[in-house]
């Protein structure tokens, strides 16, 4: 739990790094594969293959394809179309989808993850809802496939840990994540970059440094390592975390508005799910066998 957390805080940055630093000012595809290539450099060092199933390295890859590459081409995307405060808002359903799949992969429908999932999706509505322009769709199912990508590779991660060699220590094995996340984002920029708006300011290459190496590099090892410690309700619950924690840097770092009384209001409701979550007493998902080794 306190690895989500951290990273919650993390991650409440990097909303408006983006949407305030680099949209509309830097290729969106050779952001992508800049802030996968820093965070795959993070792990390569301690890369091994050795001890690790060649299914366990491609599974790891493919993971990593779908929920850091192809998510991020979705994801940077969906800030040419929208503001921050609506990319967030539009994140609310990232909940919903990652019990829904924890669910159906397990061969099992549990009510109660369902539920936390769908006050977790109250709260942040209440927190950021407006009704959207009909101009705003578009970004609306870009987010949507962003958020299908992230909740799948969070789902798959906790699945796959199970069986991941306990002596092998967490990250020794998540450099092929980053190497398989690196197959889209080459892809993407081969096919769709544009060489002509590669960063122009020493702030854009710190951005791109950060998100890299910090947010990616740093930020996915430790929320997969906390995804596998809680049930798919709690997981559901601190996807949504993110939106209070990023309005508030919006607010107070970037000066953008946010109502206040909503933004407590709708933390109050995270928080009851995160308690109604915790409160199903399931223990963790994926840990019948928890190695120090692997936190």
């Amino acid at each position: 739990m306190s690895y989500l957390i951290a990273v919650t805080v993390l991650w409440a940055f990097s909303f408006s790094l983006i949407g305030e630093v680099l949209a509309g000012e830097v290729d969106n595809y050779f952001a992508v594969l800049t802030r996968i290539v820093l965070a795959a450099l993070v792990f390569l060092p301690f890369l091994r293959r050795r001890g690790l199933a060649g299914r366990d390295c491609l599974a790891l890859m493919g993971l990593g394809a779908v929920q850091l590459g192809v998510m991020y081409v979705f994801f940077y995307q969906s800030f040419l179309l929208l503001t921050v405060p609506e990319v967030l808002l539009f994140t609310i359903f990232t909940p919903v989808y990652v019990a829904l799949l924890d669910d159906a992969l397990e061969g099992r429908f549990h009510g109660r993850h369902l539920v936390t999932a769908g006050l977790a999706v109250l709260g942040a509505a209440v927190i950021r809802y407006r009704n959207p322009e009909s101009a705003f769709w578009l970004g609306f199912l870009v987010v949507q496939g962003a958020n299908l990508c992230f909740a799948a590779g969070q789902v798959g991660y906790r699945r796959l840990s199970r069986r991941l060699p306990a002596a092998l220590p967490g990250h020794a094995t998540f450099g092929w994540f980053y190497l398989g996340a690196l197959v889209p984002a080459v892809l993407a920029f081969v096919l769709f970059g544009e060489a002509g708006r590669m960063p122009t300011t020493v702030g854009q290459w710190l951005v791109l440094l950060w998100l890299g190496v910090v947010a990616s590099g740093l930020g996915y090892f430790l929320w997969n390592r906390g995804a596998t410690q809680v049930d798919a309700g709690t997981l559901a619950v601190m996807n949504n975390a993110l939106i209070p924690a990023g309005l508030l840097v919006n607010l107070l770092i970037w000066g953008r508005e946010a109502d206040l009384l909503r933004l407590s209001i709708g933390a109050a409701i995270l928080g009851g799910a995160l308690w109604y979550g915790l409160r199903g007493g399931r223990g963790t998902v994926g840990s019948a066998r928890p190695d120090p080794a692997r936190a």
